[in-house]
């Protein structure tokens, strides 16, 4: 048994024993939707999605100047619990016939845990099994499940670290993996504007939580991409001047770039 042996045995045992992955994260398997220009879509989630004029606003604001003709078929709506994961949903209300004055089955559900889901195995398993029993219920109805990939806390949030966006990014992909649902990769992209940008402001000054508004069009930016196909590049949505120039083309950017890595396209 040779030195160099010895010693590669070594380090791999070290790295085991620290919990440092050895293998790279999953890639998705879900990389498009096969939904033509899903005109109904249904948002559950929490606090999130609702915070800023609410994410399926700025979506559908998005897709309705990349496309004036498709304006008036769009149906959105957003189910929201404040702090909620999934299990707080009664999804089989939410897609029953005629509920939120829906006439018409969805085309896409997209869902979002709790912000925390990734931080512990119990907070993890709760996550994928819920997701499990609502993939089902929504595949029932003829809709597609798109998980939405949470971004991870910042300071001066307690629990803000480093290695969490791996922790959620690992949760998300690998459970929609699992039941086949596409993952829209908010959190990467959280991740990469503030890697180009370091003093750019996503987050809530006072929690390192909740999005603020420039996060929250980043989010909807990737939604876009994610779901339509279609780069937000030039998109000419800037939430009524509300957000400069500059900065809706460095987030349109950074949303087409995130997904285009993320998908492989």
């Amino acid at each position: 048994m040779t030195a160099r042996f010895l010693l590669r045995t070594a380090l791999l045992g070290v790295l085991c024993f620290a919990g440092m992955p050895l293998q790279a994260a999953q890639s998705p398997l879900v990389t498009q939707l096969h939904v033509e220009s899903p005109k109904r879509i249904l948002f559950i989630g929490n606090s999130y999605f609702y915070y800023n004029d609410s994410l399926h606003n700025h979506v559908q604001r998005l897709v309705s100047a990349g496309d004036p003709t498709i304006d008036q078929a769009l149906q959105y709506k957003s189910a929201t619990i404040g702090g909620a994961p999934l299990s707080h949903h009664n999804v089989q209300h939410l897609l029953a016939p005629g509920s939120l004055d829906m006439k018409q089955p969805y085309d896409v559900v997209i869902l979002q845990g709790n912000s925390g889901d990734a931080l512990s195995e119990a907070s993890r398993a709760a996550f994928r099994e819920k997701a499990i029993e609502f993939s089902a219920a929504i595949a029932k109805t003829g809709a597609r499940t798109a998980l939405y990939m949470t971004h991870a806390y910042v300071k001066p949030h307690r629990s803000a670290s480093p290695d969490m966006i791996r922790k959620v990014e690992d949760l998300y992909v690998s459970v929609g993996n699992e039941i086949g649902a596409l993952v829209i990769p908010v959190g990467l992209a959280f991740e990469e504007a503030y890697r180009r940008q370091p003093g750019i402001r996503l987050h809530k000054a006072y929690d390192g939580s909740h999005p603020d508004l420039l996060g929250t069009y980043l989010a909807a930016c990737v939604v876009y991409a994610s779901l339509y196909g279609k780069s937000p590049v030039g998109n000419a949505y800037d939430y009524y001047g509300a957000i400069d120039k500059d900065s809706a083309a460095f987030l349109q950017m950074v949303a087409d770039e995130t997904v285009r890595k993320f998908y492989r396209r």
